[in-house]
C-alpha cells in the first residue's frame, strides 16, 4: 500500500482543496454573483456534457488503464496509446452527424420548459468532448504512476479558474452570457494542459496501428461506454430531467445541495486513481489474496475518511444552510439522502476497479443499464410529488441498489470479501458521534459554530478511531505525524 497511500494522500488533499474552493463558490460566489438561474443553466452544461462524455471518449481512458499493462514490448505499448488517442477522433464523427442532423429536435425537446438554455447548446457537445480528451490523457498519466498532476487540474484548476471568472463577473470585467462561455473554455484549457504533460511523462510516437489483441480491447470498449453512461447519468441524469419538469432555478437549489453531499466521496475519488492500475495489474497476474487484502484495505480505509466527512458535513449541516440564500435552504433533506448513499459506495473500496478488469464485467453493466432505467423511472414518478427531494430519494434508491448489487456479485462471483468487524466498529463509532453532536449546536455565528463543533468532532473521531486500532494503515500514518511532531499519547 506504499505507492497508494503516498500517491492518495497527495490525491486526497489536492481533492480537498478544490472542494475547500469550489464550496465557496458554490455556497457563496455561485448564488450571489451568478443568481438561481445562470447558476442552475452553468450546472446543467456541464451535467449534460458529462452524461455524454462517455460516447466521445468511447471508454478509451478505462480500456487504456486495463489493457497497457498487458503489452510486453514497448512497440506494443505505444502502438496502443496510439491507438487509444486518435480512435475517439474516428467515433466524434457520426456522432457530430447525428447531432447536426437532429439539432432543431433535440434542443426543440430539451429547451422546452426553460428556453434560457437554447442558446448554449452548442457548449454541451464541445465540453463534453474537452472532457473525454482530458480524462484519456489523464489516464496516460496514470498508467505511468503518475495521478497527482491531472487531479490537480481537475480538482483545483477548475474550480480556481471558475473563482478568478466570478471574481471578474463581480468587477464587470465580463456578462453572465460570457461567464457561460468562459467555462466552456477552462474545460478546454484543462484538456490541452493535461495533454502535454502526458506527453511529458511518455512521448508519443504516434503511429496509424491496430492492436494485436483488438477484438477483446473494443469488446470491452463497447461495455465501457455502456458503464460510464451508467455511472454519469446516476451522477448528473438527475438534474436533466429536473429541467424537464421543474424550472432550471430548482438545479441550483439541487446542485448545493449535492455538492454538500459528494465531499463525502472525495477519498475514493482520491484514492481511486491509484488503486485502479494496481487491481487492474493484480488481477492481471491472478494474485487473489493480495487483491482480498487490498479490497479490504480500500474498503475500510475508504470507510473512516469518509465517514469523518459525512459525520462532519451532517452534524454542521443546519448551520451550514444558515449561511447560504434562503431560497437555498428545503435542500437539507437532499443532502442526508445523496450523502447515505454516496456513504454506502464509498465503504465498498475499490469494487469498481475490481469489476471493470474481470470477465464478468458484462452482467453487471446490463444491471447497470437496468437501473439507470429504474433511475428514471424513480424521478418522473417522485419529482412531480415531491420536488427536488423526490428527485433525491429516486437517487439513493438507485445507487443503494446498484452498489448492492456490485458488492454481492463480486461476492459471489470472485470470492472476495470487502468486510471485517473493523467495518463495524467504524460504524459505531461514527453513528455514536452522530447522536452526540447533531441535536444541539453552538450559539454563535454559524461559521464559528460549525468550527467549533468539527474541531470537537475530529479529535474525539481521530482519538476513538486510533485507540481501537481500526485501521492499522491509518494508525501508521498517524504515528508517523505524531513521531515527526514529537508527540506521545
Amino acid at each position: 500500500m506504499g505507492i497508494v497511500l503516498n500517491q492518495s494522500f497527495k490525491n486526497t488533499i489536492i481533492t480537498y482543496i478544490g472542494f475547500a474552493i469550489g464550496a465557496i463558490n458554490t455556497l457563496y460566489l455561485y448564488p450571489i454573483y451568478l443568481g438561481a438561474t445562470y447558476y442552475a443553466l452553468t450546472n446543467y452544461i456541464l451535467s449534460a456534457a458529462n452524461v455524454i462524455m462517455p460516447l466521445f471518449a468511447i471508454g478509451m481512458q478505462n480500456t487504456l488503464v486495463k489493457f497497457y499493462s498487458q503489452y510486453k514490448t514497448e512497440e506494443e505499448r505505444e502502438q496502443f496509446l496510439s491507438f487509444t488517442a486518435l480512435f475517439p477522433i474516428l467515433m466524434c464523427i457520426p456522432l457530430g452527424i447525428i447531432g447536426i442532423l437532429f439539432f432543431d429536435d433535440i434542443t426543440a425537446f430539451v429547451t422546452k420548459k426553460n428556453p434560457v438554455v437554447k442558446e448554449f447548446m452548442l457548449l454541451i457537445p464541445f465540453i463534453g468532448i474537452c472532457m473525454a480528451y482530458f480524462e484519456i490523457f489523464y489516464a496516460w498519466a496514470r498508467v505511468h504512476m503518475h495521478s497527482v498532476f491531472g487531479n490537480f487540474i481537475k480538482e483545483v484548476g477548475l474550480r480556481l479558474v471558475s473563482t478568478i471568472a466570478l471574481v471578474g463577473l463581480y468587477f464587470n470585467w465580463m456578462t453572465l452570457v460570457q461567464f457561460v462561455y468562459f467555462t466552456a473554455a477552462i474545460y478546454f484549457v484543462a484538456f490541452i494542459i493535461t495533454m502535454f504533460y502526458a506527453f511529458y511523462i511518455k512521448k508519443p510516437k504516434f503511429q496509424i496501428s491496430i492492436p494485436v489483441n483488438v477484438k477483446n480491447v473494443m469488446e470491452y470498449t463497447f461495455f465501457i461506454i455502456l458503464s460510464g453512461s451508467v455511472a454519469n447519468l446516476l451522477l448528473d441524469g438527475d438534474k436533466l430531467i429536473l429541467n424537464q419538469y421543474m424550472k432550471i432555478e430548482n438545479i441550483a437549489y439541487y446542485s448545493v445541495a449535492t455538492y454538500i453531499a459528494l465531499v463525502i466521496s472525495v477519498p475514493s475519488r482520491a484514492m481511486h486513481q491509484i488503486v485502479y492500475p494496481i487491481t487492474a495489474k493484480l488481477m492481471h497476474e491472478n494474485k487473489h489474496d493480495e487483491l482480498n487484502i487490498l479490497y479490504k484495505k480500500t474498503s475500510i480505509n475508504l470507510q473512516i475518511v469518509g465517514g469523518f466527512v459525512m459525520l462532519c458535513i451532517f452534524v454542521n449541516i443546519s448551520q451550514l444552510y444558515e449561511i447560504v440564500p434562503e431560497e437555498y435552504r428545503g435542500g437539507i433533506p437532499v443532502v442526508f439522502m445523496i450523502g447515505l448513499s454516496k456513504y454506502f459506495d464509498l465503504i465498498l473500496g475499490n469494487n469498481n476497479a475490481i469489476i471493470f478488469n474481470t470477465k464478468y464485467y458484462r452482467t453487471v453493466l446490463f444491471l447497470g443499464l437496468a437501473l439507470v432505467v429504474a433511475t428514471f423511472v424513480l424521478n418522473i414518478i417522485f419529482i412531480p410529488i415531491m420536488g427536488i427531494i423526490g428527485s433525491a430519494f429516486a437517487t439513493l434508491l438507485s445507487i443503494t441498489l446498484y452498489s448492492l448489487a456490485k458488492l454481492l456479485f463480486v461476492v459471489k462471483k470472485l470470492d472476495l470479501y470487502p468486510f471485517t468487524k473493523q467495518n463495524l466498529h467504524s460504524l459505531a463509532v461514527t453513528g455514536a458521534l452522530f447522536l452526540i453532536f447533531y441535536f444541539w449546536e453552538f450559539p454563535v455565528y454559524p461559521l464559528i459554530g460549525i468550527a467549533l463543533k468539527s474541531i470537537l468532532v475530529t479529535v474525539l473521531y481521530v482519538y476513538l478511531n486510533y485507540r481501537f486500532n481500526i485501521s492499522p494503515d491509518i494508525n501508521t500514518v498517524i504515528d508517523n505525524i505524531l513521531k515527526k511532531l514529537r508527540i506521545k499519547i
